[in-house]
C-alpha cells in the first residue's frame, strides 16, 4: 500500500497540515507507519482531491470495534472474495453500504 505524507495529502485536499492531523484524529482518514517508521495517509483514501466517500463511516464502525488505525489500513485494503476486491476498491466504486456492513460484523 502506498502511503502519502501528510503534506502531500494536504496539498491533495487542499487544506493545511494541521488539518490533516485533525482528520486521523476524527476518524476521517487513518494513518499507518511505513518500514522505515514514517507515518503516512494510504493513498487509496483519496479521491479526485477528497477524502473517499463513506470512508469516515467506516474508520467510526471499526474504531468502535477496537481496531487500531494500522489494522483499519489493513482490513480496508484486504482483498475480500465477496465483495469483490477490497473494501478500500469498494469505497471507492460507491458501494459504501456494502463495506459498511461488512465493518460492523468485522469485530465481532
Amino acid at each position: 500500500m502506498e502511503l502519502l505524507p501528510f503534506p502531500v495529502v494536504a496539498d491533495t485536499l487542499g487544506v493545511p497540515v494541521t488539518r490533516v492531523h485533525q482528520y486521523v484524529r476524527d476518524g476521517q482518514l487513518v494513518a499507518t507507519r511505513d518500514d522505515a517508521g514514517v507515518r503516512g495517509v494510504p493513498a487509496q483514501l483519496l479521491q479526485d482531491g477528497a477524502i473517499v466517500k463513506s470512508l469516515p463511516g467506516v474508520v467510526t464502525l471499526l474504531r468502535d470495534a477496537r481496531f487500531s488505525d494500522d489494522e483499519i489500513a489493513e482490513w480496508l485494503h484486504r482483498v475480500d472474495d465477496t465483495l469483490p476486491g477490497s473494501p478500500i476498491e469498494a469505497l471507492r466504486a460507491n458501494r459504501g453500504s456494502e463495506v459498511k456492513r461488512r465493518a460492523q460484523v468485522a469485530g465481532y
